[in-house]
């Protein structure tokens, strides 16, 4: 994997980019060194299609499925979502701080958003993902971590427990674990017990 354009863009050039307008400044100074992993179909439950791109980018019919209006007016985003069968998609330039953790907490440091990268995996809390997912995840947090000091990469359910639930128990921490080689360390402390 390689960067698009200058050192500095933030922009992946294997991943099909969609420009998202919900996205801000980090503070000055923030170091990127968070990896946040979260789940999301639209509807729920059902793969394939545009509403994951048509909401990152502000532009999901919200009458075109009961559930949109459940969501309806919702300004998220993340920086790429890797779709069912591998393909990679990014949202946001990797410098910038994209929509995706809320209120959330890392080992005492509020604002997750302000210092981590998100990744959706299409797919559905509880549910499996697809080995094809797992493949270019991997890949992705390995440039991630040449070009950033991570540190760590945990579940949207880590950073806001009690509040997000996903990727969820249908996640396997365990081989991302394996495919990765990082040390223990770079995981939640509930993940390294899977392992």
């Amino acid at each position: 994997m390689s960067a698009d354009g200058p050192a500095d863009s933030g922009w992946l050039s294997v991943a099909r980019a969609c420009p998202s307008p919900n996205f801000g400044h980090r503070p000055v100074g923030a170091v990127v060194d968070l990896v946040v992993i979260h789940s999301i179909s639209l509807p729920p439950g059902q793969y394939g299609g545009d509403a994951i791109e048509r909401l990152f980018t502000n532009r999901l019919d919200w009458d075109a499925h009961p559930y949109y209006g459940e969501i309806r007016g919702l300004q998220v985003s993340a920086h790429f979502v890797v779709r069912r069968d591998g393909e990679l998609l990014q949202f946001v330039s990797c410098d910038q701080r994209a929509w995706h953790a809320g209120r959330s907490s890392w080992r005492g440091r509020e604002n997750c958003n302000d210092y981590a990268i998100g990744i959706e995996l299409e797919g559905l809390e509880g549910e499996h993902f697809e080995a094809a997912q797992y493949d270019t995840l991997a890949a992705l947090l390995q440039w991630l971590a040449q070009r950033h000091p991570i540190e760590g990469v945990v579940g949207h359910e880590h950073v806001a427990p009690g509040r997000k639930c996903d990727p969820g128990p249908g996640f396997d921490w365990p081989l991302l674990m394996r495919m990765l080689a990082w040390p223990d360390r770079y995981f939640p402390e509930a993940v390294q017990r899977l392992a």
